[in-house]
């Protein structure tokens, strides 16, 4: 068996003693260790192959170096993926490590999931949504730093991150009325979340804004049977669409709630012998690129900022710890800017 190369090991090769190694190493602060050995110290350790012992180093510095991400089925759905990736690489840049659980909404794994987490001694957790919602923080998070990513909760005290709804709503529309556009048709879900009423409100802000006024006739919402599956979501699209596209008189642009219910609009429009642009421009919600760039003509569409939320919200949960020689801060809670992807599904309205 190859031997585990040690702090004794270090300091038997570096001619100082197992605590200056271990201060060094560790990167006690208040120590009077000069330059010149602190750079042996270090450059011994290297040449040995030494290799820090995690556990050790916790309980030296009472910090695991982890984060926990707790997820309800972000981890298995490729278009919320980037969350991941941005809280993953933020994270990987303070010399951390994102712990990943995935509970598919399971309540009981969710809790034996946080319960494993904070026996590991995690530094702190994220708790990150599928879709903007408000949720119930769980118990055990409650004594935890916690950061929320893409939802919030009741608790002030607690930061968190989401995507700025009402700007994105009124950013789509926007772009809609730049176009000349303004009958415009709205298809939304049911269901009462953060998003849908956020991108509503944003609708109807470009709306009074350019002084057209509020018709509830133009906003078709539909239930997604079974809800939050791609099938389901593309067939309300289709329903809401068909509604507003046989009405005596149809909209001439659809903004539709995401870019899956955009893709039922298309369907819909093709059975009414609707060419998209020309006859009907559609903006979408959350460039899932595996849908907005696969429709043909590709959607225009309103991006979901991802990335930037999954590192903002590693921020902000290091805010709230504070790191080693920083206190922590105060709590912040971010609504991040959601850019217009423009595509080819937006042009000037036909003559009707």
């Amino acid at each position: 068996m190859v031997r585990r190369i040690g702090i004794k090991d270090v300091a038997a090769a570096a001619g100082v003693s197992k605590a200056t190694v271990s201060n060094v190493l560790n990167r006690v602060e208040g120590k009077r260790i000069s330059q010149e050995t602190q750079q042996r110290i270090w450059r011994v350790a290297e040449e040995l192959g030494y290799a820090p012992n995690s556990l050790a180093q916790a309980l030296t510095t009472q910090r695991s170096q982890t984060i926990g991400f707790v997820s309800d089925e972000i981890a298995t759905t490729p278009h919320a993926g980037r969350m991941i990736l941005g809280a993953q690489e933020a994270a990987a840049a303070q010399g951390l490590v994102l712990l990943l659980v995935n509970t598919s909404g399971d309540a009981e794994l969710e809790r034996t999931s946080i319960e494993m987490l904070l026996q590991r001694q995690v530094d702190g957790v994220l708790y990150a949504a599928m879709y903007h919602r408000i949720v119930e923080l769980p118990e055990a998070l409650r004594s935890t730093p916690t950061a929320l990513l893409d939802a919030r909760c009741d608790d002030p005290a607690v930061p968190f991150v989401v995507p700025d709804e009402v700007q994105g709503g009124y950013t789509a529309v926007r772009e809609l009325i730049d176009h000349g556009h303004r009958r415009i048709g709205v298809t939304v879900q049911t269901r009462d979340l953060p998003a849908r009423e956020g991108r509503l409100e944003g609708y109807r802000k470009a709306l009074a804004e350019a002084g057209i006024p509020y018709d509830p006739s133009l906003v078709a919402a539909e239930t997604a049977v079974p809800f939050d599956t791609v099938g389901g979501d593309v067939d309300s699209g289709y329903r809401a669409a068909r509604r507003l596209l046989t009405a005596e008189q149809r909209p001439t642009a659809l903004f539709c709630y995401t870019d899956r219910m955009a893709a039922g609009a298309y369907r819909a429009a093709a059975e009414l012998g609707l060419s998209i642009p020309h006859d009907l421009s559609v903006v979408g919600f959350d460039n899932q690129e595996l849908v907005a760039e696969a429709l043909y003509p590709q959607l225009t569409t309103v991006q979901l900022p991802h990335y930037e939320m999954g590192a903002r919200a590693v921020a902000q949960l290091l805010a709230l710890t504070g790191t080693p020689g920083s206190p922590p801060g105060p709590v912040a809670q971010e609504v991040l800017h959601c850019p217009l992807v423009a595509r080819a599904s937006v042009t000037s309205p036909p003559r009707l």
